[in-house]
C-alpha cells in the first residue's frame, strides 16, 4: 500500500500538526503492510521533517511555492491533484483540512480533523479569516470519502456541527501517539539550564485558546507568595502567534524577563530533556483537539497540571489533577500547582494508551473500510 500525506501548511516551525504529520507517516512506514509513504510539504518545513526520518519508505517531497493563503489554497485545488496523478497512491489523506475538489482525485481521500475551532473558537482566526476557515472545513469534511478524529471529544463536537455526518462518511477516532524510545535525552543548547534548575513547563502555541497568560500570572502568583524556589523559572515551548506581543508585554508588565522564557525552537530529543525534569508540566488550555504535548509529558510520567476540559479528562484520566477555570482561574490554577508539588508522583508509562503499533493498526483498519 502506498499512502500519500498532505502536511504542506503555514508555519515555519513545528506545530502539533507537523508533529501528527511526521507521526503518521513513521507509524505507517513501520508496518509490512504499508511500502511506501510520500509526505508533502512545503519547502520552509523541509529542514524539521527531514531530521525526524530515518525510514528508506518515506519520500518526503517539497513542494516549493509562496507561503501565502492564496498560493497554498490554488496548490491545493490544483497542484496537489497533479502531483497525486502523478505519483498514484492508494491512499490520499489530508493531515488538516484544507480545500479540495475530489472529481480531480483518481483515489480515496481521507481527512484528519483535529478540532471544530472555526466553529467554536473564531477569535483564534479572527474576523473575516475565520469566514473561510469555515467554509474550507466545511468543504473538506463534505468531499473527503473518511474521516479521522484525533478524539471523542472532536468527534462529538463534529456531530454537534454537521449531525448528519456519521451517516454519509467512514469516521474512526484515532488517537495521536507518542514514542521517544529511540529518542536520548539532551540539554537544550539554547536555553541557560542545568540538572540543577526548577522549573514549569508548558508546550503550545501562542494562541488565545491555550490561556498562557493565564499561566504566566499564576506563575508570578506563587512568585509574589514565595510558593516556589527563587530560582524558579517557567518554560514555555511553542511557535509564535496572535498572543506573542501581548504575552511579551505581560512578561514585562509583571518583571518577569528572566524567569519566563519563550523558546520557538527546540529538537526532539531536548523536549524529551525537558519533559523529563521539569516539576511540573501544565496544560492551561480552554479548547484542544487532543494536545499531543500532554499525552507526551504522561509519556515520561510528568506531574500534570492541566484545566479541567473534556478532552485533557480523555487523555489524562486520574493521571492529572485538574483546575477550574471558573471564577478566579489564576487563583484555581496556581493552588493546583502547589499541591501537585506537594504530592508524590504516579508514574503512568505502564499504563500509557498512545502506543505506535496500536495506533498504525487502527490507520490500517480504517483505509481499508475507506
Amino acid at each position: 500500500m502506498h499512502i500519500l500525506i498532505a502536511a504542506l501548511h503555514r508555519p515555519t516551525k513545528p506545530t502539533g500538526v507537523c508533529r501528527y504529520a511526521a507521526n503518521l507517516a513513521q507509524c505507517l512506514a513501520d508496518t509490512p503492510d504499508v511500502n511506501k509513504v510520500t509526505l508533502i510539504v512545503g519547502v520552509w518545513q523541509k529542514d524539521y521533517f527531514q531530521l525526524f526520518f530515518n525510514s528508506p519508505k518515506i519520500q518526503l517531497i517539497t513542494v516549493d511555492i509562496k507561503n501565502s493563503s492564496l498560493a497554498r489554497n490554488i496548490w491545493f485545488l490544483l497542484g496537489l491533484p497533479k502531483l497525486v496523478n502523478s505519483l498514484c497512491p492508494d491512499i490520499v489523506h489530508l493531515s488538516f483540512p484544507f480545500p479540495f475538489l475530489r472529481s480531480l482525485f483518481p483515489c480515496p481521500v481521507v481527512s484528519t480533523i483535529h478540532d471544530l475551532y472555526p466553529y467554536q473558537k473564531p477569535e483564534v482566526f479572527g474576523y473575516p479569516n475565520v469566514i473561510f476557515n469555515r467554509f474550507f472545513l466545511k468543504q473538506c469534511i463534505e468531499y473527503s470519502d473518511g474521516l479521522t478524529c484525533v478524539s471523542q471529544s472532536t468527534l462529538s463536537s463534529l456531530k454537534s456541527y454537521f449531525p448528519k455526518i456519521q451517516t454519509l462518511k467512514t469516521i474512526s477516532v484515532i488517537y495521536n501517539y507518542v514514542d521517544f524510545s529511540d529518542i536520548i535525552a539532551e540539554v537544550p543548547t539554547n536555553l541557560d539550564i542545568s540538572d540543577q534548575d526548577y522549573f514549569l513547563l508548558c508546550v503550545a502555541q501562542h494562541r488565545k485558546n491555550k490561556n498562557l497568560d493565564l499561566l504566566i500570572q499564576a506563575f508570578s502568583l506563587l512568585k509574589k507568595y514565595e510558593n516556589l524556589k527563587d530560582n524558579a523559572k517557567l518554560i514555555i515551548v511553542g511557535s509564535t502567534g496572535p498572543e506573542t506581543e501581548i504575552l511579551l508585554q505581560l512578561i514585562h508588565n509583571l518583571s518577569l524577563q528572566e524567569q519566563v522564557l519563550l523558546i520557538h525552537t527546540i529538537k526532539d530529543n531536548e523536549l524529551c530533556w525537558l519533559y523529563q525534569k521539569c516539576q511540573v508540566f501544565i496544560a492551561a488550555s480552554s479548547e484542544e483537539g487532543f494536545c499531543l504535548p500532554l499525552a507526551e509529558a504522561l509519556y515520561f510520567s510528568s506531574p500534570v497540571v492541566c484545566a479541567d476540559i473534556p478532552i485533557f479528562r480523555e487523555i489524562g484520566n486520574s493521571s492529572c489533577c485538574y483546575f477550574d477555570l471558573q471564577g478566579n482561574a489564576v487563583e484555581n490554577l496556581s493552588q493546583t500547582i502547589i499541591s501537585t508539588l506537594e504530592k508524590s508522583l504516579n508514574k503512568t508509562a505502564d499504563n500509557f494508551h498512545f502506543s505506535k503499533l496500536d495506533i498504525a493498526d487502527q490507520y490500517l483498519k480504517f483505509y481499508s473500510n475507506t
